[in-house]
């Protein structure tokens, strides 16, 4: 027993632990998606809603946090402007809002493994962003990582499209949840003006707010509120467990994980992320796994490991991978 806890504290102490347990939080999104779907007849902005409203405490409970170490530490937190209150709106559209919605849409159609690959490419989207931004093209090495990230993810879908009896409900799938991969690439385009003054967990537990309240105002508008009581217990559940495993404490962990091993070394253990997913959703939701998929899933991988943030941006990125990481339950 003795061996075994030695481990556990060495890893809880340097923060791999936490680490770890962030990536996996973030991995079962997608699962929990499928089986609130499963589960009884719920659309997308439904479950949505629900995950939302159960996240709504837990983000101002992050927010509380955030200010009750800046409290201990003696280290004021920056006041909010009328500037920054937008910022923060717009970042909530971009976040758990639109780029949510358009994965709860798409997890309608396709695998989860091949949702994950999917959402994994989206720092190519923030290299071509930042390229169109400044009007020059990728480096040779971003342009080669990047052919790595597109061929896996097309060697992917294309098994995924073989193998499903409506081909055409796996390409609207993957469009939609493209769709989401452009939102989360833009949402982290904006985070870097702000993570600096204002700290990565205070802005995502500000942005993830804003977020609910948006999204549970669409539901009110557009949705059937008077339906939820109805919804099977096994609905509510799996919209619980998101909200809390898949939400609220990977942003804590990862916050836990940063300020023992620093954000780069933390956002490394992301990687995890895809091979969790796919683990999961082949033991939870009897997915297929082939050769293909694991061959697609590894050229993702090493594509993604193979890119670098443009130079000028290099300092805000870093300063920002932790929110960047987290928001990954997006």
């Amino acid at each position: 027993m003795k061996r075994i806890s030695t481990p556990f504290r060495q890893w809880r102490h340097d923060g791999r632990l936490y680490a770890v347990l962030s990536a996996a939080g973030f991995s079962l999104k997608a699962v929990f998606v499928k089986l609130g779907y499963a589960a009884g007849p719920v659309d997308a902005l439904t479950l949505l809603a629900m995950r939302m409203g159960f996240a709504l405490p837990l983000f101002a409970w992050l927010v509380w946090l955030s200010r009750a170490r800046a409290s201990d530490s003696h280290a004021p937190q920056a006041p909010l402007s009328a500037r920054d209150a937008l910022h923060i709106v717009l970042l909530g559209l971009f976040g758990y809002y639109l780029s949510s919605l358009f994965d709860f849409y798409g997890l309608e159609y396709i695998s989860a493994g091949l949702e994950r690959l999917i959402l994994y490419v989206y720092p190519t989207l923030v290299l071509v962003f930042q390229a169109l931004a400044r009007r020059t093209l990728p480096s040779g090495r971003v342009a080669q990582a990047m052919a790595i990230c597109y061929a896996g993810l097309g060697i992917a879908f294309i098994h995924d499209v073989g193998a499903a009896t409506q081909g055409a409900q796996v390409w609207l799938g993957s469009a939609w949840v493209f769709a989401s991969a452009v939102t989360y690439a833009l949402y982290y385009l904006g985070t870097g003006a702000m993570l600096a003054r204002i700290g990565s967990m205070r802005l995502t537990g500000l942005a993830g707010a804003a977020s609910s309240v948006l999204v549970l105002a669409h539901y009110a508008t557009t949705g059937h509120p008077s339906e939820l009581a109805s919804l099977p217990s096994g609905v509510w559940l799996n919209a619980g467990l998101m909200a809390v495993l898949s939400t609220a404490l990977p942003v804590y962990w990862m916050a836990l994980a940063i300020q023992r091993m620093g954000a780069a070394q933390a956002a490394a253990f992301g990687s995890l992320g895809p091979v969790l997913t796919v683990v999961a959703s082949w033991a939870l939701l009897g997915e297929a796994l082939s050769a293909y998929q694991l061959g697609g899933l590894a050229l993702v991988m090493l594509g993604v490991a193979r890119l670098k943030p443009a130079p000028s941006a290099t300092a805000g990125a870093q300063a920002g991978s932790d929110a960047a990481t987290s928001k990954r339950a997006a």
